[in-house]
């Protein structure tokens, strides 16, 4: 089966306040036949950029991934993708 293709569909850069938070912003991707919407383009407290990604809370307030990366090696390659698509490193950088 052949890897779908991967393609940002939008940006939108967080606010002056979130940006003061970590949030960098929102993406929309197109993967394949999906719309995956809502990922979350933070910095993290060392300073690194990374993604996160939708979920929902049931009665007992436990997190629930609405998607996710399968393992640690397939966020590191999703992460790459994205934000090198994106060219984070120019606009994100302090």
């Amino acid at each position: 089966m052949p890897t779908p293709e991967l393609r940002i569909r939008s940006w939108v850069r967080a606010t002056n306040d979130e940006l003061r938070g970590g949030l960098l912003g929102y993406l929309t991707l197109d993967f394949g036949p999906l719309v995956l919407d809502s990922l979350a383009v933070r910095r993290t407290a060392d300073g690194r950029v990374t993604l996160s990604y939708p979920e929902r809370r049931d009665r007992a307030g436990r997190r629930h991934a609405i998607f996710r990366p399968r393992d640690d090696a397939a966020r590191r390659t999703l992460e790459r993708a994205i934000l090198g698509e994106l060219a984070l490193q120019q606009e994100v950088e302090p």
